[in-house]
């Protein structure tokens, strides 16, 4: 069977692997605290932490109310559409990433907020453990059903 992306799931497949060529790891759907889930979170060589959050329309845009709650989580924050978004709607006071399927561009860097070492720590060690959760899961899908994370 032949899984189906939506054009934000294609959209996170570009992005993660333009992060990679800047030497970040990348999560999809990351729960960063009960209640927030973010498209993208990749962390770099140095131990940076930023989220991407993938936006396929207009109308996915302008139902997002949770977004300013990642700030909290992340050094920097940015959006990732496609070339025909109205990027005009998007905050100048974040990131952007001009994306599609294949590969993503790097077009307004986030501002940097650097989060305190103790939700560094946190967030790493959650990050470490789901990464390696995910690979368990993927190489042994019959026991991911008792997964505890």
């Amino acid at each position: 069977m032949i899984e189906t992306l939506k054009p934000g799931q294609l959209l996170a497949r570009g992005v993660c692997r333009h992060l990679r060529q800047h030497n970040f790891v990348s999560i999809e759907e990351f729960v960063p605290e009960r209640g927030l889930r973010v498209d993208i979170m990749a962390l770099g060589p140095k131990g940076e932490i930023w989220v991407v959050e993938c936006k396929s329309s207009r109308a996915d845009f302008q139902t997002d109310q949770k977004w300013q709650g990642y700030l909290d989580w992340c050094d920097r924050y940015f959006w990732a559409v496609d070339e025909a978004f109205p990027t005009e709607l998007l905050p100048d006071e974040t990131g952007l990433l001009i994306a599609d399927a294949y590969d993503a561009e790097i077009i307004r860097m986030g501002p940097e907020e650097k989060l305190a070492a103790p939700r560094r720590r946190q967030l790493t060690h959650k990050f470490a453990r789901h990464a390696a959760q995910r690979l368990l899961d993927f190489r042994d899908p019959g026991v991911a059903a008792i997964s505890v994370l």
